[in-house]
């Protein structure tokens, strides 16, 4: 399969990745020259904690020049799909399946405003990513589940070929009829973890062995499932440990969540994605969101800070 990933970071590269190893025409777009300067002349090194693999894979800074997809994954920053969106038209056509893996809810509906609905997948995954140095990414991808669906919940035969390749490249995957509902079962494993880690600055191994952490973890959890109900999306997780458990486990100790990557580089969050969403999602269905409220507040004013410096 012809695959173009918009967003080739972290994850978009841990992604990418494993598709180029199981055979697939794989190129990886970013705007980090840097990153793609040491693909270009080294290859994509890949290291899943036991071993670091190369793989020999395509990587750009734009367009120009790539041929139309037949699969574009999306894992830009949720404040960036808009305008990411637009400048991928060149390798978007009519028969291209345009899948978002983002962080949050919503982005699924800025693609579709862009393309056409009829063009857009969504889905939620578990897998992990990150930059260690230009061309080298570390990454988790075994027993980290990936669910992709059409948006409308039917079953086509674009998504069960796409679910396919994302097996054959080691990815754990299923196919849902309600990829909305799964899409909030994601948005319970940002929120558990997201600006926990965020505003005190601890990698997942720290973070899950934080006595003082991980209650308040769970309540911000049990808040956004609150949320969920009342907004009468139906959810299958009912026990908020749970989710905080799914954020870490089979990660490597030292491994970050986006959101503490994010601050680290000093650019803005996707809290207003995940726990913006739940306090959003609280308003409209009169559930309260307190601990949400606080995160997402505090996480706004260090971006306010980190834009000040």
């Amino acid at each position: 399969m012809r695959i173009c990933v918009v967003g080739a970071g972290s994850l978009g590269s841990a992604i990418g990745g494993v598709l180029a190893l199981a055979g697939n025409d794989v190129v990886l777009v970013t705007r980090n020259a840097d990153h793609v300067a040491a693909i270009a002349a080294s290859g994509l090194r890949l290291d899943d904690g036991d071993q670091v693999r190369t793989v020999p894979v395509a990587a750009a800074t734009g367009y120009e020049g790539q041929p139309v997809a037949d699969l574009v994954i999306v894992l830009v920053k949720s404040f960036d799909t808009r305008d990411a969106i637009a400048a991928a038209s060149p390798v978007i056509g009519s028969d291209t399946g345009v899948l978002t893996l983002q962080n949050g809810v919503g982005c699924e509906q800025i693609i579709a405003d862009v393309v056409g609905a009829e063009l857009v997948m969504a889905g939620r995954t578990f897998v992990g990513g990150r930059i260690v140095e230009p061309g080298l990414v570390e990454y988790g991808v075994v027993g980290r589940r990936t669910t992709i669906g059409e948006l409308d919940g039917s079953s086509t035969d674009r998504i069960a070929a796409i679910a396919d390749v994302l097996r054959r490249a080691g990815m754990d995957t299923d196919v849902s009829d309600d990829i909305v509902a799964m899409m909030w079962e994601k948005l319970f494993v940002n929120v558990a973890t997201g600006a926990w880690s965020a505003l005190t600055g601890l990698p997942y191994g720290e973070l899950s062995i934080d006595p003082d952490v991980a209650p308040m973890a769970i309540a911000t959890v049990a808040e956004a499932m609150a949320v969920a109900r009342g907004l009468g999306i139906t959810v299958t997780t009912t026990d908020p440990a749970l989710p905080w458990r799914r954020a870490w486990e089979g990660l490597p100790y030292g491994f970050k969540a986006s959101m503490l990557q994010s601050v680290e580089k000093g650019s803005r969050t996707e809290v207003d994605v995940m726990h913006g969403a739940v306090c959003r999602g609280g308003r409209e269905a009169g559930v309260p969101t307190p601990i949400n409220d606080a995160l997402w507040a505090a996480v706004k004013g260090l971006e306010r800070r980190l834009a000040l410096d």
